[in-house]
């Protein structure tokens, strides 16, 4: 492969504290050089002025659908999505068709992330046996084949007695434990926030408290336990309380919150609009201005889409029939400069410690930092380039997205998985 040399870039590296001007050189797959002035003769020469060079963007939290629901999503199209949206790596959720309960589904995933090509793909596992919140899965064995942590996602881990033990298998080896944070009975029926818009809308709601009190239960076995606990997409005020409580006690708790949940309010439901259905819900404005906040003073470790793909019949019937979820892979940047940075609430370099360098130390995987010697994932975007989102042009399967047609100021512009492009701009 020939060298690479991306020149007078703003590299934002916050595991190192950089953020200045440099030039990356990379060579076979790594990064070789971080300098000023670098000249390589050979070298493929890649413009990066007025443009920021990051490490590469980790999602925390995806779905793919593969196996199982391949009309809406696959491995590939997904993979090649998150490229398109800056990300270098994706973790998929378990609740595919057959579940991830055991290490030949992991086995599968990771076989066909091998040839998908675009984003690296890390499988989470099961918590339990068929999501079924019954019996444990086969933690240990699925970490021996590549996990890289276990989650129920798509459904909670009600029974407490389950949880504590899966977060005593996880604590052992060294993974962390994301959970979905609801209560089933507080929840059930619910189609979305419950609250002024629900009450005006006729539609039964899904109450904060039902994501609030596992939020506390999960913060206390994992003082208990021992074990790193993640919460899912938190989207309550009250939820992020907790959060912030249980790190000031030291408990090994992190968050990760979604760009449509600091985006957008309950209020996005009012016509009915299915694209905006999504669990948990669109919470209140006070909502998403303590997510805000936590995003901005370190309680929230990490955005992350919850990409959920889905086709558009299923979508496209009333509102309480309707499917939960959104696609997420390609706005997300475009969002989270237009809300965050550009409103002046979070630096660039905040940013990239949310998108690269915690979700790696969530995870526990390569990445989140750009040193010499390490794989060349990179992120390339332009926090002023202006642009508009077009569905119907984007590379997942699926369309059901709220955001369509949104115009933005920022976006990626290339992607490098060691040290390969999986998006350069203009070449879709």
């Amino acid at each position: 492969m020939k060298p690479l040399l991306i020149k007078n870039g703003r590299v934002i590296d916050p595991a190192s504290g950089l953020d200045d001007k440099r030039d990356l050189l990379i060579e076979d797959g790594r990064i070789a050089a971080i300098d000023k002035n670098i000249t390589r003769a050979d070298a493929e020469v890649f413009d990066a002025s007025t443009l920021v060079v990051a490490p590469g963007f980790i999602d925390l939290h995806v779905h793919l659908r593969e196996p199982g629901k391949e009309g809406s999503e696959t491995i590939a199209t997904g993979a090649r999505a998150a490229a398109a949206g800056g990300f270098t790596a994706v973790a998929c959720m378990p609740n595919t068709q057959p579940v991830n309960d055991s290490p030949l589904v992991t086995r599968y995933i990771l076989g066909q992330a091998a040839q998908a090509g675009g984003a690296r793909v890390y499988p989470v596992g099961a918590v339990t046996k068929g999501q079924a919140g019954e019996e444990l899965a086969e933690i240990e064995s699925m970490r021996a084949a590549g996990v890289v942590a276990v989650s129920d996602d798509g459904r909670p881990v009600w029974n407490s007695r389950i949880l504590r033990r899966a977060m005593e298998y996880c604590a052992a080896l060294g993974i962390p434990l994301i959970d979905h944070c609801e209560d089933p009975h507080l929840a059930a029926g619910g189609a979305m926030h419950e609250g002024e818009w629900s009450l005006r809308l006729g539609l039964r709601g899904i109450p904060a408290l039902a994501e609030e009190l596992p939020v506390l239960r999960n913060a206390r076995l994992a003082a208990l336990t021992g074990a790193r606990v993640h919460i899912a997409h938190l989207s309550t005020r009250g939820a992020l309380e907790i959060v912030r409580a249980g790190k000031k006690e030291a408990v090994r708790i992190t968050c990760e919150v979604t760009p449509h949940h600091f985006t957008l309010t309950d209020e996005a439901c009012r016509d009915y609009d299915t694209r905006a259905k999504m669990n948990p819900p669109l919470r209140t404005a006070e909502d998403v201005a303590a997510l805000i906040e936590g995003l901005a003073d370190g309680t929230v470790d990490a955005i992350a889409t919850d990409h959920a793909p889905h086709s558009e019949t299923e979508k496209q019937t009333d509102f309480e029939a309707a499917p939960f979820g959104i696609i997420g892979l390609e706005t997300a940047l475009g969002l989270a400069l237009e809300r965050l940075v550009h409103s002046g609430k979070i630096s660039l370099k905040r940013l990239v410690e949310l998108l690269s360098m915690n979700p790696a130390r969530i995870l526990g995987v390569e990445g989140g930092a750009l040193k010499v010697g390490a794989p060349a994932d990179i992120t390339i975007f332009d926090p002023e380039r202006k642009w508009t989102y077009r569905a119907e042009q984007g590379l997942s399967k699926s369309r059901n997205t709220p955001f369509d047609a949104r115009s933005f100021r920022g976006g990626p512009v290339a992607t490098l998985v060691s040290g390969a492009f999986t998006f350069r701009l203009g070449d879709i």
